[in-house]
């Protein structure tokens, strides 16, 4: 296998992971097969051994591969044509979750921003947001996706809401009620109650310990799966790399989309946050809902949502005239804890801590 890695902006370890990934989901590389060695891959590359340990860590904390003493690194990512029998991996005795709880955003932080924006902000404070959400924000929004989950979009696509359930039934008014939705069973009760109160018809789908169980979804009539691909409220599953490119693959039947729920992802410890659905996928038929209420606190009330480019239109001309229910000044709070670097600086240390925290339980 041949890598080139280029000396621009990015770093060389995930140029490396990214060509890697390709090889691994378009088969070059085969379940069950062993990667090189670090040192002979970085010999091949011309970077060092720890660049290329850098890569395969994230490969393993995605779930491609995993490190197996005196083996080296076995991928363990399966792409099948159709769906997987998953019997052998379905848990019978019930999923848990651990609450994770984590360090509140600080007060003071959010104060000073709070007065620097009454501040500098005081000529538009009280204007009316825009219906898809102040322009400001939904840059500062578009940047971070961009920074962080590997989404590159436009400011358009990107809707503020007032919190998960209010976006729950956009997305619904948006696709229709006459379609059939799918969602992951346990899953997080609020959106069980908002389709059982817009009254549409839904599945739903057995969790295994890897993800939605392929046999059940393989026999959905749905065409709409709503799925929370990193940890998965009340279960705690993260669905794998292979489920992940399952769901896509699942998506490419028909005239389907997914509704990728990405609660608490800026949380995970590892050194790079799971991969989307949204960015894995070639379709443009999946919406990716995200909200603060983790991050910085349930309180504020405000999610968001990025939209496939051919559905801005759409919602425009059908949902445009619902306006924002979350205040101008809550966005412009938000907006400049974002640019200013203060809300990646808190992911940052919560997931350090958190890394901190899972050494000592292991040692």
């Amino acid at each position: 296998m041949k890598y080139r890695l280029d000396n621009n902006n990015r770093p060389m370890y995930l140029q490396l992971y990214e060509q890697l990934r390709e090889d691994i989901v378009n088969g070059n590389f085969r379940y069950h097969t062993k990667l090189p060695s670090k040192r002979s891959l970085a010999e091949e590359t011309g970077v060092s051994v720890i660049t290329v340990e850098h890569a395969y860590a994230l490969l393993c904390d995605e779930g491609y591969i995993e490190s197996k003493e005196r083996s080296g690194f076995i991928v363990i990512f399966r792409k099948a044509d159709g769906f997987a029998v998953s019997d052998t991996l379905h848990s019978k005795e019930p999923l848990h979750h651990n609450a994770h709880a984590y360090p509140d955003f600080p007060v003071s932080v959010f104060s000073k921003t709070v007065r620097k924006v009454l501040s500098e902000y005081n000529d538009v404070l009280l204007d009316k947001s825009p219906n898809f959400g102040c322009i400001e924000l939904r840059e500062a929004i578009r940047h971070y996706l961009t920074r962080n989950r590997g989404l590159t979009v436009s400011v358009e696509q990107i809707v503020i809401g007032a919190g998960s359930e209010y976006l729950y039934r956009l997305i619904i008014d948006l696709l229709g009620r006459d379609l059939i939705y799918a969602i992951e069973s346990p899953s997080y009760n609020k959106i069980e109650q908002v389709y059982q109160a817009t009254g549409i018809t839904y599945d739903s789908l057995p969790l295994t310990t890897e993800g939605i169980d392929s046999n059940f979804l393989s026999d959905t009539k749905a065409t709409v799966l709503h799925t929370t691909p990193y940890r998965s409220y009340p279960s705690g599953v993260t669905a794998s790399a292979s489920k992940r490119h399952e769901y896509i693959h699942w998506s490419k039947q028909g005239n389907r989309y997914i509704i990728e729920d990405d609660f608490e992802s800026e949380f995970s410890v590892s050194t790079k946050p799971t991969e989307t659905l949204f960015a894995i996928s070639n379709r443009d038929n999946v919406i990716y809902l995200n909200t603060f209420s983790k991050t910085i606190s349930s309180s504020l009330r405000v999610g968001y949502m990025v939209l496939p480019l051919h559905l801005v239109e759409q919602f425009r001309q059908r949902l445009g005239f619902y306006s924002c229910a979350v205040p101008s000044f809550t966005q412009y709070v938000l907006t400049e804890l974002i640019n200013n670097g203060d809300f990646e600086r808190h992911i940052n240390r919560v997931r350090r801590k958190k890394r901190k925290e899972i050494s000592a339980d292991v040692s």
